[in-house]
């Protein structure tokens, strides 16, 4: 079967199970399952061979059943890095590069970082490859993750420290910035079929969706320099939230814009 053909059909079977952008994906996923580059969708005529074909078309039906992407190809790009993603791991947002923005700025030239709930290590990763003589540590409950984010690390080269535990438990000494993407959700969200597929932990955190954010507040004093700062990543609907609580509650807080203009991410620092 030719290139164009495959892909035409592709499409239409993208659109029957009612993905959002059939061609994009059905040439994403073209593209991969070749091991090429978009030049290639310049040859329409190209014959593929029975084992590209049939690669392609499971493919294809995994992303028809509303199977992430990402999941599919086994990796994801975050802040110019490649990184491995399975089930079982949150996939890494392209609106988290800009905490690792954040972090970056308030980090300086080098600290002592903390990454709580790391997922795939996309932060961790992400900060110490711009900063390799910081003391990067990654933190994760879920066991699944910390095995990821070590997979990551050795395929990238990149040295950090992993702990499996709940938020910041069994860290020792002071950071100079505790950065988190915690799951942000209210419990009550309904949310895309591809998502549903992911881990609910990752994702929701109780009735607001401030609860895991609320304990990070609550412990983070206990971890942070003097100078020290705490970035977290929520929903834009309850970043404010969090906000006031902490300027009620000893911290000096503001609010940070995504590229989009949605203002979710809140920076903390203790008043001194």
């Amino acid at each position: 079967m030719r290139l164009l053909q495959a892909l035409q059909e592709a499409v239409i079977q993208l659109e029957a199970a009612q993905i959002s952008s059939p061609r994009s994906d059905a040439e994403w996923l073209l593209v991969l399952s070749l091991g090429a580059t978009r030049a290639v969708l310049l040859e329409p005529n190209r014959e593929l061979s029975q084992i590209e074909l049939e690669k392609y078309q499971s493919w294809v039906s995994r992303r028809a059943s509303r199977e992430p992407l990402q999941w599919i190809v086994g990796s994801t790009e975050f802040y110019g890095l490649e990184l491995k993603v399975r089930s079982g791991v949150l996939i890494p947002r392209p609106e988290t590069e800009r905490l690792v923005e954040l972090t970056l700025e308030r980090l300086g030239q080098s600290g002592r970082v903390v990454d709580v709930g790391c997922g795939s290590g996309a932060i961790a990763l992400a900060l110490k490859n711009e900063r390799r003589s910081s003391e990067v540590w990654a933190t994760d409950i879920n066991p699944k993750a910390i095995e990821l984010t070590l997979e990551n690390a050795e395929h990238l080269n990149l040295k950090v420290h992993t702990l499996q535990t709940s938020l910041l438990t069994g860290l020792t000494g002071h950071f100079s910035v505790i950065v988190a993407n915690l799951p942000y959700l209210p419990e009550t969200d309904l949310l895309e079929p591809e998502v549903q597929l992911e881990p609910r932990t990752a994702l929701f955190s109780g009735v607001d969706g401030l609860d895991l954010a609320r304990q990070l507040v609550a412990t983070a004093p206990d971890y942070l320099t003097q100078t020290g700062f705490l970035l977290l990543e929520l929903d834009p609907r309850n970043a404010p939230v969090l906000q006031a609580e902490m300027l009620q509650n000893g911290w000096k807080a503001w609010l940070e814009a995504d590229l989009t203009g949605r203002k979710r991410f809140v920076v903390g620092q203790l008043k001194t």
